[in-house]
């Protein structure tokens, strides 16, 4: 499989499969590569990857060995690196991250780190109050990771046996399918309708736990990439079904007050609530996020995660974000209105179709033929026609101009989209005018 730098997702190869109907079509070029369906009419999938096996390789479990290799987003080191550019000069709208940094109190509190010679407190207690005070949800239904996908991890080690199903949702987050396959397990792909809806086909997730008795069901509001919100009426029907529901909320503070639904978890014992402090809080580099989870679900996830998984320095600096309602307020005000101004930037371009979001990122189609001119570093003529180029030949052009975007080529449905995450007003300006030049 070829290896594509920056993608920050599984590594792909398109695949004949038979959808759920909601009556869409025929081809899916899955997110993952399809590896001995179960049977004809699902989707179901193994990550795969085709490898030189070493000698020793006989000591590692089998679906370990098919497995295709995550690949995440280029380092920003690494980036400076090969743009011949130093890091500064950088404008990442690649992986959603929040360009204003964390509250003053957190750099305080990791400066005036006590014990770091100390093991962290095994249950996170000190944040775990705060977030029931912030969430509205008692403690004792909250668990802290490193990261919201440690907890995905978590669920799965915890849930599936060997062969179990999960439901997966495509266009959404890669790691559902990715932990599934580490897990052994099996997953069904029930695709969103077209743009520019991205709607969950509620009556293919019906019919699919129907048919083949899931453990799980993956669920993303704003869903990763399009930014398109879950009804409430979506979620309660599927609420009904004999399925554990997993509401991942990782952007779910840029959406209109009111939409998240993590006090339902106390109402529902098969609805479970994910949380970042990646996006919200700036935090995405100690990698810590959290859980809603109902009681019965709970008691086994305590007795199956790490003891020290969330390092001091994580939880110190969660907790310190936390003191500071106010900054996180007005940091989020402001990426929400410069996402309404980056949505019209999008907008003017003629080769562009962007969709409306409920995230801090923006996915828009390429449509058009675009024109290279002399800003390019290369020995292209000005004006010359580019035919036929898709949304990785766009990636590219920003990116010599040192803007990060990132790029689909799978699943069909997004196939020739980039994502853009809304960053400062003068990133949007600067991206502004490396797009009024194509």
């Amino acid at each position: 499989l070829k290896t594509i730098w920056g993608l920050g997702g599984l590594q792909t190869k398109p695949q004949e499969t038979k959808f759920y109907p909601n009556m869409a079509t025929t081809l899916d070029t899955s997110s993952i590569r399809l590896l001995n369906p179960v049977k004809h009419g699902s989707t179901a999938r193994r990550v795969c990857c085709t490898a030189v096996k070493a000698s020793n390789s006989r000591f590692l479990r089998k679906h370990i060995l098919e497995l295709a290799p995550y690949t995440p987003i280029v380092p920003f080191d690494v980036l400076s690196e090969r743009l011949g550019r130093p890091t500064e000069e950088i404008i990442k709208l690649d992986a959603n991250e929040n360009p204003y940094g964390p509250p003053p109190e957190v750099g305080d509190a990791l400066s005036s780190l006590q014990f770091p010679h100390i093991y962290p407190d095994p249950e996170s207690r000190a944040l775990r109050r705060m977030l029931a005070d912030d969430c509205g949800v008692p403690m004792d239904n909250l668990l802290v990771g490193c990261g919201a996908d440690e907890l995905i991890d978590l669920l799965m080690r915890v849930v599936l046996d060997p062969n179990d199903v999960i439901i997966n949702t495509p266009p959404t987050f890669g790691m559902y399918a990715f932990d599934c396959a580490v897990n052994g397990g099996r997953c069904i792909d029930v695709p969103r309708l077209d743009s520019p809806s991205f709607a969950i086909d509620i009556e293919g997730i019906e019919r699919a736990v129907q048919e083949n008795n899931p453990k799980i069901v993956f669920l993303t509001s704003p869903n990763n990439p399009d930014g398109s919100l879950l009804p409430s009426s979506a979620l309660d029907r599927l609420l009904n079904l004999p399925v554990l529901v997993v509401l991942d909320e990782a952007y779910i503070e840029f959406s209109n007050p009111g939409t998240s639904r993590i006090g339902d978890v106390l109402k529902h014992d098969n609805l479970i609530v994910l949380r970042t402090f990646s996006k919200r809080a700036a935090l995405a580099g100690l990698r810590i996020g959290y859980g809603a989870f109902p009681k019965g679900v709970i008691e086994y996830l305590w007795r199956a995660k790490q003891p020290y998984n969330v390092s001091v320095a994580a939880e110190l600096a969660a907790c310190a974000a936390l003191s500071n309602p106010g900054y996180l307020k007005t940091v989020k005000d402001l990426l929400i209105k410069e996402r309404e101004r980056l949505f019209g930037v999008l907008l003017e371009c003629s080769f562009l179709t962007p969709y409306p979001s409920a995230a801090n990122f923006i996915l828009c189609r390429s449509v058009q033929v675009f024109t290279l001119i002399r800003f390019m570093r290369t020995s292209f003529p000005s004006h010359r026609r580019v035919e036929g180029r898709d949304a990785f030949e766009l990636k590219e052009i920003l990116a010599a101009e040192g803007i990060m975007v990132r790029h689909y080529m799978s699943p069909a449905s997004i196939s020739g989209c980039i994502r853009v995450s809304v960053g400062k007003p003068e990133h949007t300006d600067a991206l502004r005018q490396v797009l009024s030049k194509i």
